[in-house]
């Protein structure tokens, strides 16, 4: 017998009707407290050699339907590789098709990246030279919001701050960040053994624990998006970023990295501070210099795609990269990865991926490096 579920971390999906020759039909749930959705993650058993037809009856309505546009679905038997598996859009109803080799496949719009992994990930870093683990508070289901601070706090050191999941559908970012964070304690490295000398580093690798549970896209467990709370957030409603901003404020700020995956575009581009009212000669230097550094290091990488750049005084203060770009007067960006692949550099069989995530996340340090000096 066919069967579907998503009762586990991470997962979402809803059951419309069961055909035993291979016909489901489903229906995404709304994040929580909230109308946002896209983000799905089920499995389905009780089907190998089993010519599957999963209809997606809502994709339609989904908040960005022109994510549909080219995209393929993930699949996984281990939860450890994921690949594409072919999928369809008619404008209304995403399709996905598989003809699985094994009775259990997991299916999702990404792979996943759960809280018991950040769980073990942190857990396992604490114990390593220069690593802090410490907590700023909790969320609104009373989980740690878990802070790292990475080399010593000495005068005359940057500080650069690097966020993660803030969006808990965007599971590319904890991907992004295990490559950050894994290269930067890696004493063998010599870019980081640097860096260290010259910065300390403030992470929230995991902000948005309760809506990544929930299966959410873009919401906290009380409805909220987390990325337009950076203004004056609630602490009722937003503590994670109320706790966030606070601590900032203790540290200050010279370099702020926000990270995130897009729907939409299939490519590596970042968002920052060009319409803030601060944005001056310092900061575009800063800005350009991060540009072509990043472009000389990663070819997955570039430019010409992204968000159009804001007009000088009309960023939305509410956003993350910008809201702390203009409080601390530093260079903040919004790093984005594509949910389909990187049009530039595609990969047939496993797209935009958990470990081109990590090495992506990981080449940032070269960026920083070759900048550092210059951040304040």
């Amino acid at each position: 017998m066919i069967s579907v579920t998503s009762n586990f971390d991470g997962g979402n999906i809803e059951i419309v009707s069961i055909d035993e020759t291979g016909n489901i039909r489903l229906n995404i749930r709304k994040d929580t407290n909230a109308e946002f959705f896209q983000w799905f993650y089920f499995r389905v058993s009780g089907i190998k050699s089993t010519s599957l037809s999963m209809n997606i009856l809502n994709a339609g309505e989904a908040s960005y339907p022109e994510g549909w546009e080219g995209y393929q679905a993930r699949a996984s038997y281990d939860k450890q590789t994921w690949f594409l598996v072919p999928s369809r859009f008619d404008g209304k109803v995403l399709t996905i098709e598989h003809q699985p080799e094994h009775d259990s496949v997991f299916y999702a719009f990404f792979a996943p990246y759960s809280y018991e992994q950040h769980l073990d990930f942190i857990s396992k870093i604490q114990k390593m030279p220069f690593c802090e683990l410490h907590s700023l508070g909790k969320t609104i289901e009373n989980r740690e919001i878990d802070f790292l601070k990475i080399g010593d706090e000495k005068p005359g050191k940057k500080k650069i701050w690097v966020l993660g999941r803030q969006h808990p559908g965007e599971s590319m970012a904890s991907f992004f960040m295990e490559g950050f964070i894994s290269r930067l304690l890696d004493r063998e490295d010599p870019v980081s053994h640097v860096l260290l000398e010259k910065a300390v580093f403030y992470m929230v690798p995991f902000i948005n624990p309760d809506g990544a549970i929930a299966g959410n896209l873009r919401a906290n467990a009380a409805g909220i998006n987390l990325n337009r709370e950076w203004a004056n957030p609630d602490p009722a409603k937003a503590p994670e970023v109320f706790h966030i901003l606070n601590k900032m404020k203790v540290t200050g700020v010279d370099l702020n990295l926000d990270i995130h995956g897009d729907e939409s575009l299939p490519y590596n581009f970042i968002s920052s501070i060009e319409g803030i009212p601060s944005f001056d000669v310092r900061l575009k230097f800063l800005l350009d210099t991060f540009k072509k550094q990043w472009l000389a290091v990663s070819p997955d990488f570039q430019v010409d795609e992204g968000y159009p750049i804001n007009e000088p005084g009309t960023a939305n203060l509410n956003i993350c990269s910008k809201a702390i770009g203009e409080r601390f007067r530093c260079l903040s960006m919004t790093i984005e990865m594509p949910f389909k692949d990187n049009a530039n550099l595609p990969d047939p069989v496993f797209g935009w991926s958990p470990g081109r995530s990590e090495k992506f996340g990981a080449s940032l340090l070269d960026v920083i490096l070759r900048i550092v000096d210059d951040l304040r």
